[in-house]
């Protein structure tokens, strides 16, 4: 008798959904994904196939430009590592700690995604200048944090710390503490806790922060011109280099550079990507 009514009337009706169909969803991603980022994209190369190849090789190569790649991906590196490492500290301890001002300490995680980042530029530059509250009594030791390489990690590390602590803050919400108990029950110190229980985890959450704030970083301009000093062979990152094509009518050599960034900039999230990956894979078959 059961199986007559399934077969019958019901067999045939199909779930309600919340969205519209399949193709209307897909054809509005599509749309939307086109207008926002692909067409973008295409005038971007469209524009630097305007250059032939050895006018490219030639404004992508320069010495001045090469200088900038290498400040704007190794501090963008560094950066990122530095909030991996004080991020996962930060979303830990307002994780699993209860302390006065807790609930301001969260909230001001997510100040650098309020503030206007050339406000965050000045800031950290009247902060860290010789004649700032910090710079000021660095200078007689001779450390500078302003108008240098330095400055220019520092704003980055400023601006890309939110996205690691905002990512691994609630996978450990959601982690079970029973298996941290269970493996202090059998002998585990805190240290191999930490690294076969907790780290694996939270090892995919800790990657995409790192890939967010790597990808911030690369692409920051607002906060770093101000405290970077913007020396040539220097201090000089690659976003101001587009700026300064742009402002010479050097459009496609502006969008030379800018192809090149992009080009690195997807290598890099598509190795990570590819990273946590092996590692969800990884963690599901030890499991």
């Amino acid at each position: 008798m059961q199986a007559a009514l399934v077969s019958g009337p019901l067999a045939k009706r199909t779930p309600k959904r919340v969205l519209p169909g399949f193709n209307i969803t897909l054809g509005f991603t599509l749309f939307y994904l086109s207008v926002i980022v692909l067409i973008p994209l295409s005038a971007l190369f469209f524009k630097t196939f305007t250059l032939s190849w050895e006018q490219f090789v030639s404004a992508v190569s320069s010495p001045r430009v090469v200088a900038s790649y290498q400040l704007t991906f190794g501090a963008s590196f560094l950066a990122a590592l530095v909030n991996a490492v004080f991020g996962l500290l930060l979303a830990w301890v307002l994780v699993r700690y209860e302390f006065p001002g807790k609930k301001l300490v969260d909230a001001l995680v997510d100040l650098p995604f309020a503030l206007p980042t050339a406000v965050a530029g000045i800031s950290l530059t009247a902060l860290l200048a010789s004649n700032g509250w910090i710079g000021s009594l660095l200078e007689p030791y001779g450390i500078s944090l302003a108008f240098n390489r330095n400055g220019v990690v520092i704003a980055l590390i400023f601006i890309g710390l939110p996205f690691v602590v905002r990512t691994v803050q609630p996978v450990l919400e959601d982690a079970e503490k029973e298996l941290e108990e269970a493996a202090a029950c059998l002998g585990a110190s805190r240290w191999q806790t930490f690294r076969h229980v907790i780290f694996p985890t939270i090892a995919p959450a800790l990657l995409t922060g790192f890939a967010m704030a790597f990808a911030r970083a690369i692409g920051e301009y607002g906060s770093v011109i101000f405290i970077a000093g913007n020396m040539p062979m220097v201090s000089e990152i690659t976003p101001l280099i587009i700026i300064g094509k742009l402002e010479q009518y050097d459009y496609a050599g502006a969008t030379a550079v800018a192809v090149v960034m992009l080009g690195f900039s997807f290598v890099m999230l598509l190795v990570i990507n590819g990273l946590q990956a092996w590692q969800r894979k990884r963690a599901g078959a030890s499991s």
